[in-house]
């Protein structure tokens, strides 16, 4: 799945972009400044990134120049308070590829960032293939071979997540947040008890299984 930097110095900003574009099946790693920012980039593989203008250490300007000098075909998306025509100009030739002014539709955000990660060729299908089974997060549909496997929205949207990146671990408070919301008050044992129901859904399948890191979380592994 693409991975989305989100660099803005308003944390509740960040974390309104971040839910949006991860419920949407987005990768998102999060800067609060222009320097920060580059550090993530240096670090990771990004393929597109949101960024704010007025941002502290580095502002946006800066930034935008300096990723655009790293990365000819990074898509850049800029997000400012201000909608000035002059400031639109400004991000265009520094080499913005498109522009929200605050306050934004979220929906809106998602649909400009696919829309960019399609112009630069970037895939943004929602599927996952292991072995024989099938996600697919835009029907929400599971294949097993040739069956199809209903699942209720958060197991499917649990067993996505862990599929997304097989080997890596998630705890418990992560897979709460990025599935439940940051709002949830429940118990977080409640993904203990979704585990168990999707290891029992599964539990034919010699394609992956779930495994528990003790004291940690969980992790898929794909079978050889």
């Amino acid at each position: 799945m693409p991975t989305i930097l989100v660099a803005d110095d308003d944390l509740n900003i960040r974390e309104l972009v971040c839910l949006f574009l991860r419920n949407d099946g987005f990768e998102t790693v999060e800067a609060a400044d222009g320097k920060e920012a580059m550090a993530l980039y240096n670090s990771t593989r990004v393929d597109l990134v949101v960024l704010d203008i007025m941002m502290p250490l580095m502002d946006g300007w800066e930034l935008c120049r300096e990723l655009r000098k790293a990365d000819p075909d990074l898509p850049l998306l800029m997000l400012t308070a201000r909608g000035e025509t002059w400031e639109k100009v400004k991000g265009f030739q520094l080499g913005a590829d498109d522009y929200l002014t605050k306050p934004f539709d979220p929906l809106e955000l998602t649909v400009r960032v696919r829309a960019l990660l399609k112009r630069y060729g970037v895939s943004s299908m929602q599927t996952i293939q292991i072995g024989s089974v099938q996600l697919d997060r835009q029907t929400y549909k599971v294949m097993r071979g040739a069956d199809s496997l209903a699942l209720p929205l958060k197991e499917f949207e649990l067993l996505y997540k862990l599929a997304s990146k097989p080997g890596q671990i998630y705890t418990r408070e992560q897979l709460i947040d990025q599935i439940w919301g940051m709002d949830y008050t429940g118990d977080e044992r409640t993904i203990d008890v979704h585990i168990k129901r999707l290891r029992e859904r599964f539990a034919a399948t010699t394609d992956f299984r779930i495994d528990t890191v003790r004291g940690l979380g969980y992790r898929l592994e794909v079978s050889p």
